[in-house]
């Protein structure tokens, strides 16, 4: 018995400190761990937002990367069709030039054929006319003074 009554002594001698240690525990929880774990979820809300944030500010800077490639493609392709109509219109224009400088060409080529067969029909027509002027000198020099010349023009 007497080893109960230590037991109990012993015990009743404890309530108080057990008293303090659930008080301290009802303590800490209320000043301490609450508010700690309350600090812990908004600092970990913080950090996954911060990340959720950052992976959609990734997710849309790819989306403008696509878009402004997709704008510079277009930019690529019209400046291609611009340089494009711009060589046709450059070759339409110089074969238009070459047509004109060869169609004056031909006409230079034309005129002074002419001019060439011009020249042509009046030597010989000078030719004919110094031929008749030429016969009669050489009829009056080989024939005698007083041969009619008239008759053999006509021969």
């Amino acid at each position: 018995m007497e080893i109960l009554e230590q037991i109990g002594g012993l015990v009743l001698g404890s309530v108080p400190t057990m008293i303090y240690f659930i008080l301290l525990i009802v303590l800490y929880n209320t000043l301490v761990r609450r508010p700690l774990e309350k600090i812990l979820a908004e600092r970990r809300a913080r950090t996954s937002g911060a990340v959720e944030q950052a992976r959609g500010a990734i997710a849309a800077a790819e989306a403008e990367t696509a878009v402004y490639e997709d704008k510079l493609r277009a930019a690529r392709a019209d400046v291609l069709a611009a340089r494009e109509h711009l060589m046709q219109k450059w070759n339409g224009e110089r074969d238009a030039a070459r047509d004109q400088v060869r169609s004056a060409a031909q006409e230079k080529v034309r005129a002074a054929r002419q001019q060439i067969e011009d020249s042509a029909a009046t030597a010989r027509l000078q030719i004919e006319t110094a031929t008749e002027t030429l016969s009669e000198q050489i009829l009056r020099a080989v024939l005698p003074s007083g041969a009619n010349t008239t008759g053999v023009r006509q021969a």
